[in-house]
């Protein structure tokens, strides 16, 4: 169980996603039907990458277009170019990959390789909020580079979080591509997966589930002001989060 402080640092993450920002895609995005995305090129699409903006103060990083680069691979860079346009003055740049739509009841799924650097998250994850006209809803898989041989899950229902789960993996998550999952049922159950081995279910008695469709997103980032949470960070050089595919299966 983290402690208090960990809890409002995600509460941060989720606040910070849900303002209106610059580049948005328009609310009320159309429900998305199954799809697998080998990452062979962009899918405009299906796609758009954040550019010229920062999810909030806990992110010490502004968005870049440039830093997602896809093609046999999706990968996402952190480093300390300048992010002109809307990033805050943040010291650091790196990307967020967001589908145009929305997705509801499913299997979301994508494999991935995380960064292993204290003061970091790797993510993959669904959203929505007042930007899409909706709740504050998440269901979280967040790697953090204090220790990559550990998940930490997570959802948010109308604005309530406060259900993290950390899970040890028995490898280490920045060493080679592996396979995390989500099962989000109508009515029922999160179950979670990784390398198709269920982990964590929650089945609301800590709290009602995520109704509304959520965007799916991923993400790099180094966070400030959480140091409890994410540990402090460095700045070590240029540090990558791959992506090797991305699912959805509607259910």
């Amino acid at each position: 169980m983290l402690n208090a402080r960990s809890r409002a640092a995600g509460l941060v993450l989720g606040i910070a996603v849900a303002l209106t920002f610059p580049g948005a895609v328009p609310a009320r995005a159309a429900i998305g039907p199954s799809f697998t995305d080998n990452f062979d090129g962009f899918d405009t699409g299906r796609w758009y990458k954040a550019d010229g903006y920062s999810n909030g103060s806990m992110f010490n990083a502004g968005w870049r277009a440039d830093h997602v680069a896809v093609g046999g691979a999706m990968t996402i860079n952190l480093d300390n170019q300048p992010c002109p346009g809307g990033c805050s003055g943040k010291p650091y740049a790196s990307g967020e990959y967001r589908t145009t739509d929305l997705y509801s009841y499913g299997r979301f799924e994508a494999r991935l390789k995380a960064v292993k650097n204290p003061g970091t998250v790797t993510s993959f994850f669904t959203y929505t909020g007042p930007s899409d006209g909706q709740p504050w809803d998440e269901i979280d898989v967040e790697i953090l580079g204090k220790n990559t041989r550990q998940v930490q899950l997570n959802y948010f229902t109308n604005g309530a979080g406060g259900h993290e789960t950390v899970i040890n993996l028995g490898f280490d998550a920045s060493a080679g591509y592996h396979n995390y999952a989500f099962e989000w049922w109508n009515g029922g159950t999160i179950n979670w997966f990784v390398d198709g081995a269920l982990v964590h279910q929650e089945n609301g008695s800590r709290g009602p589930l995520p109704t509304h469709p959520q965007r799916i997103m991923m993400n790099l980032w180094p966070g400030i002001g959480v140091d409890s949470w994410l540990q402090p960070f460095t700045y070590p050089g240029r540090l990558t989060a791959s992506y090797d595919w991305a699912k959805y299966t509607r259910y």
